[in-house]
This record gives C-alpha cells, structure tokens and sequence, in this order.
C-alpha cells in the first residue's frame, strides 16, 4: 500500500481523499456530502499531520539523494504578485498610481540554483502605486521586479499554461500586472495587483548528455542505445553539433539521449568547442560520462589520459564552468570493453573510483576536482560488439524514473504546504 503512494501522481492525492470521504458520507445517510475543502480546520490540521508522517521518510531519502548525488535545479515555482494601485483623491479628481509589474528576464550567467540561493522565500512582489495627493494629482508608477533568470527558460502557470519563453539574453516575459490606481471609474479605489505561482522549467534538449573526449565512443554508444545515425569515424572530433537520439521500452517508454561535441582539456577556457559544447551539458537532465576503458591520447604531443584520469578530468572541466552542472546526476559508461587486458583494467578503474582520494597523486594538482563524483551506476559495455547495453539501458531507466519520483514527491510536499496555510 505504501508503496502504491508513493508511486501516485501529487494530483491524484486529494481526488483519492474525495473518494474516501464520499464513501464515509455514504455509511450515514444524513450527513452531507464533504470533500476535503468542505473539512473543519482541526480534521484538516489532522490530516495534514498524518500525512507529514506518511512524508516523513520520503523528504529523508531525497535529501539524501541530493546529498549524494547533487543539488542542480533544473525547475523552481515562485510566488509573484503585482503591486497594488495607490489611492485616488476624489475630491479633486486625482488618480492613483499604477502598481509595479514583476517580469522574468534573461540574464548571463544565472541559474536556478542562484535563484533558490539568493530568494530562499522565492516570493518576488512589485511596487504600490504612488497614492494621488494635492501636489501630485496623478500618483507615481510602483517600481517593476524583475527576476533574473537563466537563457533557455520556459515560464508557465502552476496548471500548465505557457507564458512565454526565454531563448536569448534580455528577452522578457510578464508574469504578474500591477493594479490599477484608484480613479473615476473606480470609486478612487485602488484594485490589488495580479498573484500567482509560476514555474520556471529549464528547456531541455534530452534527458541524458553523453559527455566525453573525442573518439571515446559517444556516437556509437549513441546508435547502440537508439534509433540515431550519427557520423561515426576513428578520428576526434566527429561530432560538431548535438544529435538527438531516443532509447524505446517494452512500456513505450521514450528517454532522448544527446551526443555532444567531445570535450578536449581547456574546454572551460572555450577551447575547442568549448563554451558551446557546455551550453548544452546544461540542457540535459542526466550525464552520462563515457571514457575508454585504455585511456585515450588526443593528439601525439598531448600527454596519455588513463580511464581515471578522463574521468576526473572531465568533472573539473564541468566544475570550472559552472559548479551546478557538475552536481547533476550521473552515470559512467566504460567503453571498449572487447579490447585485449579490457577486464583487467575495469578492475582497476573501478578501485580507484572507490577510494578517489587514494589516488589523487596520480593527477597533477591542476586536474583534480574540488569533489570527486559519485555516479548512480558504472556500467562496462562495448558499444562495436553490444556487450552490456541492455543493461546500460535498465541503469538508464532507474535512475531517471528515480529523478522523476524525488520531482513528485517534492511538488506534493508544496501542495500540502500551501493546503496548511490556507486552512490555518
């Protein structure tokens, strides 16, 4: 039964607890019909804390889950509302103010994150309009809020509707209108300004990002996984521009994966593809690192990566770039699993990954991250000959199904908050 719960959608909670109470008003024949909106306030409070408890083991195990397997904000509801409109002065006919608007706008180098960090409240409310007065018939605007938020958002209401998207810095979406100021048409009462949660949801191109240096195997991962066809050679840098593959399931089940240009030392820097390779690492809800289990040498006058190496040097990449990214949730693919003394070094690898800072001396100074990645799953395959990909297939299905339970769990927890203050 508990179980069942905690699989169910957050909207089908409360039309479950309508049903309950139909079928307990169905027993007396006298009483009224009740849903939970029609509950006394100490049965609701009741209820409420019933439902913590039934919670409480929930909100421990995602809290764990962030701690172990990072904090990235891909989405985040906020509460905006416009100022309200300033008084009208009837007696000489003077209008009130008009109150500030709140506006999402695009800006460089924001995240989420930032903004769960800096507005732990995620409350953002626009300027009262100036009241009319004897020196100033006509009252001051209140001051617009503007939230600042990352490229590549889109803002919708709590229900769903979309409000408008951000795909270019500077770009600006009205999510709350200021009331208007009080005048002839009415009364000189001033009316409140609009108030709603909105959501800021972080457009993603796939749900997973195979991240790599070139020539680790991305692109034939990426066909062994899915119906894709991209450019493949045993040459770096094949892969120019992300290309979208999609992973079915017996279930009809659909998870796109993404092959993105190969990283090379420096990306952080934007060398090589750099910048625009990380920009759409952003835009991924999983990573799915992928090295070549016998190491890799990019060109013959840069220095020999062993599979460690690769692996860390790829999280410092990311770390330098913007710390959020590499915090997302992540899975290791070792590749090339059919080449000769293959076993032998996955063994190794898998050491070192265990007990990172052992091995640290291995790196120079330079190449080690400031934390060390904890992925969900390693996963040994060989993308040429398809040795373990229905197995890097289930890894990839329950970690993002997993994602997808903590998301549920935490919209519930805000619906039964705001439940809580309405009934108290």
């Amino acid at each position: 039964m508990r179980a069942s719960l905690w699989r169910a959608k957050p909207q089908h909670l409360l039309s479950a607890a309508d049903t309950f109470l139909c079928k307990l008003s169905s027993s007396n024949p006298n009483k009224e019909r009740r849903t939970h909106s029609s509950l006394p306030v100490p049965l609701v409070n009741t209820c409420l804390l019933a439902a913590d408890n039934q919670l409480a083991k929930m909100v421990h195990i995602s809290r764990i889950c962030l701690r172990k397997y990072g904090n990235f904000v891909d989405n985040l509801r906020l509460y905006v509302r416009g100022g309200g409109g300033g008084m009208g002065l009837p007696r000489l006919g003077g209008q009130g103010g008009n109150g500030g608007d709140v506006w999402v706008v695009a800006a460089k180098n924001m995240t989420l994150k930032k903004i769960k960090d800096k507005y732990p409240q995620k409350r953002f409310v626009g300027g009262s309009g100036g009241n009319s007065s004897v020196r100033a018939l006509k009252g001051e605007k209140g001051a617009d809020m503007e939230v600042l938020a990352p490229v590549g958002i889109a803002v919708t209401t709590d229900s769903g509707r979309i409000l408008g998207d951000l795909n270019e810095e500077g770009d600006r979406v009205l999510v709350a209108k200021g009331g208007s100021g009080g005048s002839l048409h009415s009364a000189f009462e001033p009316t409140k300004g609009q108030a709603k949660h909105i959501r800021l949801d972080l457009k993603l191109i796939a749900d997973l990002g195979l991240v790599g240096f070139p020539n680790a195997g991305k692109s034939s991962l990426l066909t062994a996984l899915s119906n894709a066809t991209p450019q493949i050679a045993s040459y770096a840098f094949t892969t120019l521009r992300p290309e979208i593959g999609k992973v079915m399931y017996p279930d009809y089940k659909q998870i796109s994966v993404a092959d993105l240009p190969g990283l090379i030392e420096g990306a952080y820097m934007n060398k090589g593809m750099g910048h625009k390779f990380l920009k759409h690492v952003e835009r991924t809800k999983q990573l799915l690192f992928v090295v070549d289990v016998c190491g890799f040498q990019l060109a013959s006058k840069t220095p020999f990566r062993s599979a460690f190496e690769a692996v860390q040097l790829l999280t410092k990449e990311l770390e330098l770039y913007k710390e959020e990214v590499a915090s997302k949730p992540a899975l290791l693919v070792v590749n090339k699993m059919d080449l000769p003394d293959a076993e032998d070094k996955l063994a190794e690898l898998k050491e070192q990954l265990n007990n990172p800072e052992e091995f640290s001396d291995l790196l120079p100074g330079d190449m080690i991250p400031k934390n060390y990645l904890t992925f969900r799953h390693v996963v040994p395959v060989s993308a040429m000959t398809g040795l373990g990909i229905d197995h890097l297939k289930s890894c990839i299905r329950q970690s993002l199904d997993e994602e997808d339970a903590l998301e549920s769990r935490d919209v519930l927890q805000e619906k039964l908050q705001a439940l809580r203050l309405r009934s108290q």
